[in-house]
């Protein structure tokens, strides 16, 4: 139903977000599949591409399984890939996927709970006040919004396909580089140090993915703001 409310600004970033999020999974599953059907028809290549399984190493996550040899060299590699998904795609393809997924849900998250917590941005436009995090959606659809948050996002994300595409045929770039740094965070930094923080930015991604399902799922199925109780 039409809300006789409006949202605020935020809520209406957090709608690009979780829009984005929501494109990137269905755009992703779709080439995912478009890439693992080209590879079944190309030759080996070797190096990270390599399938070959040693069957006396285990995983460090779940030692009843053999390691999968393709996760090697990759930061946060624990041998945890019970699907053999790495065996089938790219595993740059992958890291790429799980880096953009990981940083979408990290400012979902928080955009999420900052909204439900009072946060606004002022001046409100017409037809968002009111909303909630969770009934933002309807609010954006009602309006319009959404359709131009779709357009938006697509012309975005066929630019930065063209990185990712450059990539995956062997351009030497690293999965979800896209040469932003405005803050210097790895300027001055030996490579143990950069290793570190990409495994800090990998390990707070993985938990925002769970977490940003769980938030999302809580506030409404309880029908409250935070902490969503």
């Amino acid at each position: 139903p039409a809300l006789n409310t409006s949202t605020t600004l935020l809520d209406f970033f957090f709608e690009v977000i979780l829009s984005i999020y929501l494109y990137h999974r269905m755009k992703l599953s779709l080439t995912a599949c478009l890439i693992g059907s080209a590879a079944a028809f190309a030759p080996s290549t070797g190096g990270r591409a390599s399938t070959s399984l040693a069957a006396s190493e285990k995983s460090a996550s779940l030692p009843f399984l053999p390691a999968p040899q393709n996760l090697k060299g990759y930061v946060g590699d624990v041998g945890f890939d019970p699907l053999r998904i790495s065996d089938y795609f790219p595993m740059d393809y992958l890291r790429e996927a799980e880096l953009k997924h990981s940083r979408m849900a990290m400012l979902a998250w928080t955009g999420f709970v900052a909204v439900d917590n009072g946060l606004r941005v002022y001046p409100l436009p017409d037809g968002y006040e009111g909303a909630t995090s969770a009934t933002a959606h309807d609010a954006a659809v009602a309006t319009g919004a959404m359709g131009q948050i779709l357009l938006f996002v697509g012309i975005l994300e066929c630019l930065s396909w063209i990185s990712v595409s450059q990539m995956l045929q062997g351009s030497g770039r690293e999965p979800g580089d896209f040469g932003l740094d405005p803050i210097g965070f790895l300027e001055g930094k030996s490579e143990a140090e950069i290793e570190s923080m990409k495994l800090k930015e990998l390990k707070n991604g993985r938990l925002a993915m769970m977490a940003f399902g769980g938030v999302v799922t809580q506030s409404v199925l309880s029908g409250h703001g935070f902490p969503y109780v």
